[in-house]
């Protein structure tokens, strides 16, 4: 077997390098010609020139903080010794795009995929029930607990009754930016393509009033959108209706059958979730390339999470298509910098203590890593949160970083498939839309076989590269639009993580 480096460096320019393994002090690190002063973690980094205070760490080419004290050649570098200040960065608006040779249709990858009767194509085949605020909630929840599996095994091409609840809906707003969310993720499930028929319910008093978001969207309701108040016969009587609607809706539902589409169909949400950092090493980068794969194929790739772009968006205005694009990036992280400290926080927050135990020390070096997933084409558009996403290639959506936050976001713009990188294992699923699971090290993989999906950390171990993991993923992406089933889908995740952002008063 051939023999792996103990560090792994990422760029000409780093002045730190990366642990490929947990390394004791006194461990000659050959190819650095450095001894590692203290015992370094798994993924930590070690500083691989003398530091003095207010110098730039760099990795990946880029600053990731400063050094807060004196750093010796071969010290761990960590939050210790590493501090945040302001910086200038270089936005360099569509420096960087490069043209798209986007292949022909007749020659695209298909998968197979259910095409609605307005001709929009699905990924899977759920019935919804939707909560309008938290008093509906339980209701909700008790009519789609009525269709377990022992009642769903008469109809195998119904993937499921999900019943979505959520903690808002009332004393907002009305008309207010928080109601604008709430509503736009909405409509955004009601109109999912992989939801064959959609309830909606409501108490009757609150806020998010069900007439007024229905005439407000301009939903019709119908054979495969009804809408119930509570308040108009009380709750058990309102899970019996709705409990009865289902029933009479489960042997159309499952007459659906899957045919061959070009992938181009496909609308494929980025995620990152409990990082550590491999991250940026090995499921970030390798995702990034099944993300080339699928623009060049015509398809859609929704990146997010703004807050973890930060420090790194200077790299996705240089591949805006437009001076527009850019400028919104750059809009948006103001934003965000001016909402925290309204709030009394700051974005550097995060990372989180999984990630910060992982080897990620600030914001900067997480967004640095978690970028890279999206690949290296052209920025085409810049969505509000909830927004319906339009655009072909690839995209950006506002939203916090908190992954159910996020992916409400991007479901409700329309992604019908959720690939989802996590180093210290997060578990976490997305009804309507699959979730698939990309571990970061193979010691996760092998730790936690049941809820991942492949296994990035063969690139670390020398087994693949970035390249061939990329082409992997991009497979199992056809194989998963097909119908076949998640890590997260088997145990049952998805039907909880439906969390609309909340900006605004509660009174």
């Amino acid at each position: 077997m051939k023999t792996l480096p103990l560090t792994i460096r990422l760029h000409p320019a780093d002045n730190v390098v990366v642990a490929r393994l947990a390394l004791q002090a006194g461990t000659t690190v050959s190819g650095e010609n450095l001894t590692c002063a203290q015992d370094i973690p798994a993924a930590h980094k070690i500083a691989t020139a003398a530091l003095a205070p207010g110098q730039p760490i760099i990795k990946y080419g880029q600053i990731i903080g400063f050094a807060s004290q004196n750093v010796a050649r071969g010290d761990h570098v960590h939050t210790h010794n590493v501090s945040m200040q302001d910086f200038g960065r270089e936005y360099a608006i569509g420096a960087d795009v490069k043209p798209v040779a986007v292949i022909p249709e007749s020659q695209r990858a298909v998968f197979k995929g259910i095409v609605r009767e307005d001709g929009r194509v699905a990924t899977r085949n759920y019935i919804g029930v939707l909560a309008t605020c938290n008093c509906s909630t339980t209701v909700v929840r008790r009519i789609a607990d009525a269709f377990g599996a022992e009642v769903l095994k008469d109809y195998p091409n119904v993937d499921g009754v999900v019943g979505l609840g959520h903690g808002t809906g009332c004393a907002m707003t009305p008309g207010g930016i928080g109601m604008g969310i709430l509503r736009r993720a909405l409509y955004g499930y009601v109109t999912h393509p992989n939801f064959g028929a959609v309830l909606l319910v409501g108490l009757g008093c609150e806020t998010n009033q069900l007439h007024e978001f229905l005439e407000e969207t301009g939903l019709k309701t119908g054979p495969r959108l009804r809408a119930l108040n509570i308040q108009d016969q009380g709750a058990a009587a309102t899970v019996g209706e709705g409990v009865a609607w289902v029933k009479a809706l489960l042997a159309e539902a499952n007459r659906v059958r899957r045919r061959d589409v070009p992938v181009s169909h496909l609308v494929l949400g980025l995620e990152c979730g409990g990082s550590d950092a491999y991250s940026g090493i090995s499921a970030n980068p390798a995702l990034g390339v099944a993300a080339d794969l699928l623009v060049a194929q015509g398809g859609t790739v929704v990146l997010s999470e703004t807050t973890e772009i930060y420090g790194a968006e200077h790299l996705l205005t240089r591949r805006a298509v437009s001076r527009e694009v850019g400028e919104e990036i750059v809009k948006l992280i103001k934003w965000w910098e001016t909402y925290t400290a309204n709030l009394g926080g700051e974005i550097n927050n995060n990372p989180q203590p999984g990630n910060k135990a992982g080897g990620l020390t600030t914001i900067l070096e997480k967004s640095l890593g978690a970028a890279v997933k999206a690949g290296t084409t052209a920025l085409n558009a810049v969505y509000r949160y909830a927004e319906p996403i339009t655009s072909k290639g690839l995209v950006f959506m506002d939203t916090p970083g908190y992954d159910p936050v996020s992916v409400t976001g991007i479901t409700a713009g329309g992604v019908n498939l959720v690939c989802f990188t996590t180093g210290c294992g997060s578990v976490f699923g997305s009804k309507p839309a699959p979730s698939l699971k990309l571990a970061t090290n193979s010691a996760l993989y092998r730790r936690m076989p049941e809820d991942m999906d492949l296994n990035c950390g063969t690139i670390l171990d020398g087994e693949r590269t970035v390249e061939e993991m990329g082409r992997q993923i991009f497979d199992e992406l056809i194989h998963v639009a097909s119908g076949r089933k998640t890590k997260s889908e088997l145990f049952g995740l998805g039907d909880h993580e439906f969390v609309p952002w909340q900006i605004g008063v509660v009174v």
